[in-house]
């Protein structure tokens, strides 16, 4: 919850958001530890992604209406919000693994390292692993998700002040078509390739967007 106690914000603290994310978080590891008795549990993940959407939309918003609104602040923020822990965690796991895997298996797994760092590892993993084929066999998987995140929120306040710029009077309109749009894309890929609709930051848009 750094963001929102960010001193640039008017957001308050919603304890009944954390107990949100608890249940997400619950729900996933439920579905990794006994997936036949909880198939269903990966939709945590689909929450997780409507929770964000609503914190940092609600920040991003905020400071745009009160003219206020940096692009490079929000980067700025978001790098110190999420780089300390994601590098803590690379450099424990990385330590770790060297002692366990084989020349080879370092060198893939290096692979997932750099596309941690570089936020695309939704992409690697699309192309070299499915995540419910072998959930365990890549230690860096979970790294999908948050470079969604962090791909969505790389161009959607570009988004934002663009078309507050051009279309001041249409920017909820903006964001609601956006989410349709995903939306759209999202049923129309799941149909022919769930793979890629499930990695793809354009059809888990909608998700960041309804909140």
């Amino acid at each position: 919850m750094n963001d929102v106690s960010n001193r640039n914000t008017t957001l308050k603290y919603r304890p009944d958001i954390d107990g949100l994310r608890c249940i997400a978080v619950l729900s996933v590891l439920a579905f990794h530890l006994a997936p036949n008795r909880l198939p269903g549990g990966f939709v945590g993940v689909d929450v997780f992604f409507v929770i964000s959407g609503y914190l940092i939309s609600a920040i991003v918003f905020s400071e745009i209406s009160a003219s206020r609104f940096s692009v490079i602040g929000f980067y700025e923020r978001r790098i110190r919000r999420i780089f300390p822990a994601l590098f803590a965690t690379l450099i424990v796991v990385s330590a770790v693994l060297s002692f366990l895997l084989l020349p080879s298996e370092f060198v893939t797994y290096a692979k997932s390292v750099v596309a941690a760092t570089l936020s695309f590892s939704n992409f690697y993993f699309w192309q070299h692993s499915g995540y419910f084929d072998s959930p365990t066999s890549n230690p860096l998987l979970h790294t999908w998700s948050l470079a969604v995140e962090e791909q969505f929120y790389i161009l959607f306040p570009i988004f934002l002040v663009i078309t507050r710029r051009f279309f001041p009077n249409r920017l909820k309109l903006a964001v609601v078509v956006l989410f349709f749009a995903s939306l759209v894309s999202s049923e129309i890929t799941l149909h022919y390739d769930a793979v890629t609709a499930f990695y793809m930051p354009y059809t888990r848009a909608w998700e960041l967007l309804l909140g």
